[in-house]
């Protein structure tokens, strides 16, 4: 599992400093790897818009985290055979410089060598702007998803049905895939095939007296066309004025008539049916699993630079805080690091810019949910953050 924090803090315009005072703390106990996380310098606007966008990035944080785990879950089930590859197939493409958009980037380096998309999110617009491209960004994928999975969704539940019946028991299973036209006595005035259930055990029993459990039974008539674990069918001809004679003496001897009328029609449409269903499955595969390919890079590229906002909006309005006293484990040990040393960082005025220009820390805990903590591995039994300073943010593994 992985999980990264962002932390802003004071220092320096480069926040050399900062980073390396902190890769001194934490290295010692090897409580984090540190890099920088690059948020370019944003128009902050009014307080009263900050406070609005505060609110507003949350809202978008848990939307956008929430769509990331339903793309992710989709991959898993298109890719029900071979969900060894899942975690190959959720990369975030294309987010870092323009000459790697060609290679495939992990999450986990994606986040640790983070860089701002000043294409797609202009530094320059005001900050309502940014958020709002962002937000409708993330609403149409979520629309797409929701009608792409869902003609998916209905094809493999319809095929999943048929399978399902494919592989149910001897009483209930589908016939159209083991019977023949040859099993039957068809369009007779006087005979009629009846197909019969034997338990396994009672097979000698069966061939004994299937002939004269009632009148009127063509001898030598039976044939065993399939068998399960648990029994066989066996088909049997006899005159259709002996139907419900035959059926009850049957009964009496644990066989069990199964009600079935060859229709070489239908017997042709439901086979044409699994086939044009298996078909039809075949084609949306690709193209819906590259689609969510692409979108979940984009929807998690988006969803760090909503990562990225929130930093800078808190930083700028909320001043220093540090996590919660509940922590435990590496975690509580980095936050007391980071308390030890933004003791000696007096928080001061803001003159209203970046947050290169506040003397504030904020730390907000990035936790990821199980599906992507898959896609995401660090080292085992580490934990990796990313830090942010001023506006120039860094990476830290424990």
């Amino acid at each position: 599992m992985s999980e990264f924090w962002l932390i802003s803090a004071p220092g320096d315009k480069e926040n050399l400093q900062a980073l390396e005072r902190l890769n001194t703390v934490t290295s010692k106990s090897n409580l984090s790897y540190n890099t920088k996380f690059a948020i370019p310098d944003l128009k902050v606007g009014t307080l009263d818009s900050l406070v609005g966008l505060s609110d507003e990035l949350g809202k978008l944080d848990t939307f956008a985290e929430s769509l990331i785990k339903r793309m992710a879950q989709s991959v898993v089930e298109v890719m029900e055979d071979a969900k060894g590859k899942v975690q190959e197939n959720l990369l975030a493409n294309g987010g870092l410089k323009e000459k790697m958009k060609c290679l495939k980037i992990d999450l986990t380096s994606f986040v640790t060598h983070f860089e701002w998309d000043m294409a797609k999110y202009p530094a320059k617009q005001p900050l309502p702007s940014v958020v709002d491209t962002l937000a409708k960004q993330l609403a149409q994928i979520e629309t797409d998803l929701k009608a792409r999975t869902a003609a998916y969704s209905t094809l493999k539940a319809t095929l999943d049905s048929l399978n399902q019946k494919a592989k149910a028991n001897l009483f209930t299973r589908t016939l159209s895939d083991i019977v023949n036209k040859d099993d039957f006595v068809l369009d007779s005035e006087y005979l009629v095939t009846l197909l019969v259930i034997v338990p396994t055990q009672n097979y000698i029993q069966w061939q004994k007296t299937y002939e004269s459990l009632s009148d009127m039974v063509v001898p030598r008539s039976t044939k065993l066309i399939f068998e399960d674990k648990e029994g066989g069918l066996f088909t049997v001809t006899l005159f259709r004025k002996v139907i419900d004679d035959f059926k009850a003496r049957a009964k009496e001897n644990k066989f069990t008539v199964r009600e079935f009328y060859y229709d070489e029609k239908e017997i042709t449409r439901e086979r044409e049916e699994m086939t044009r269903l298996l078909s039809a499955k075949k084609q949306q595969y690709g193209p819906l699993l590259r689609w969510l390919k692409v979108n979940f890079s984009e929807a998690f590229i988006a969803w760090v630079h909503i990562k990225a906002l929130r930093v800078f909006v808190e930083s700028v309005l909320r001043g220093w805080r540090l996590g919660d006293e509940s922590q435990a484990g590496p975690a509580a040990a980095l936050t007391s690091v980071l308390r030890q040393l933004c003791d000696v960082w007096t928080p001061g005025e803001f003159s209203g810019c970046a947050p290169p220009a506040s003397k504030e820390v904020v730390h907000q805990a990035f936790a990821r949910g199980s599906e992507l903590r898959l896609q995401t591995p660090g080292r085992s039994g580490s934990c990796q953050h990313v830090g942010c300073s001023y506006g120039y943010p860094w990476v830290a593994t424990q």
